[in-house]
């Protein structure tokens, strides 16, 4: 454990888990996807980076509306097609995959199983446009495997912003933030919610977040 692992003020002792969902329950290899479904265009790995980079936006932006809720899919299209100059066709292909790029990682939905089994509190936290979201609600049964959770579309926030951090703990019933520990895959929000008094680890595999969960004390 280094200190920049470390959250200063934490007591130790098991804590309530709140799980992102792509990248962490859910597969997101965006350059892959790309490769498979635009390959005309992503045609080898760095071609593939350069687009991601692109379309994503580091998940800001366009992409960014998209999570809040506040542009629609169609519209979203539109905005990457005249900002890129890739046909809308093409956009289209991929704004529509992606549901089905995100499929569940047995790892972590065995690990969940098992703290549910424990009884432990989990809840999640996911920027996510609301159809991806309803698509992942349907086809995956352990999503009712959390006491509550949050979905940036539903509540027009996007991680790595405070207003979202905070709701989610007034969601979750927590008055103090350290009773939770945050597992997510993207660095800046793992930032925000420490600098916000929540427990963050960024989350690589679930044998390294079980590990390091267990070192801090709080598993």
């Amino acid at each position: 454990m280094t200190t920049t692992d470390r959250h200063a003020g934490t007591t130790p002792g098991e804590k309530k888990i709140v799980f992102d969902w792509a990248g962490v329950l859910f597969r997101w290899h965006p350059e892959t996807m790309l490769k498979r479904e635009i390959p005309h265009i992503a045609s080898d790995d760095a071609a593939a980076a350069r687009w991601r980079h692109e379309i994503f936006q580091a998940y800001g932006g366009d992409w960014g509306e998209f999570d809040r809720g506040t542009v629609q899919a169609a519209e979203l299209v539109q905005r990457i097609a005249r900002r890129t100059g890739l046909p809308a066709a093409d956009i289209q292909r991929v704004v529509d995959r992606v549901p089905h790029e995100l499929q569940p990682i047995a790892d972590t939905v065995r690990w969940l199983g098992e703290l549910r089994e424990q009884g432990r509190t989990l809840f999640f936290l996911s920027n996510m446009p609301e159809p991806y979201a309803a698509h992942l609600e349907r086809e995956h049964a352990f999503i009712g495997w959390f006491a509550a959770g949050v979905i940036s579309a539903r509540v027009r926030h996007i991680k790595p912003e405070a207003g979202i951090f905070a709701l989610a703990a007034e969601r979750f019933g927590v008055a103090d933030p350290g009773e939770l520990v945050f597992l997510d895959d993207h660095l800046p929000n793992v930032e925000s919610a420490r600098s916000l008094g929540w427990n963050a680890l960024q989350f690589f595999d679930a044998a390294q977040a079980r590990a390091d969960l267990a070192s801090h004390g709080w598993a």
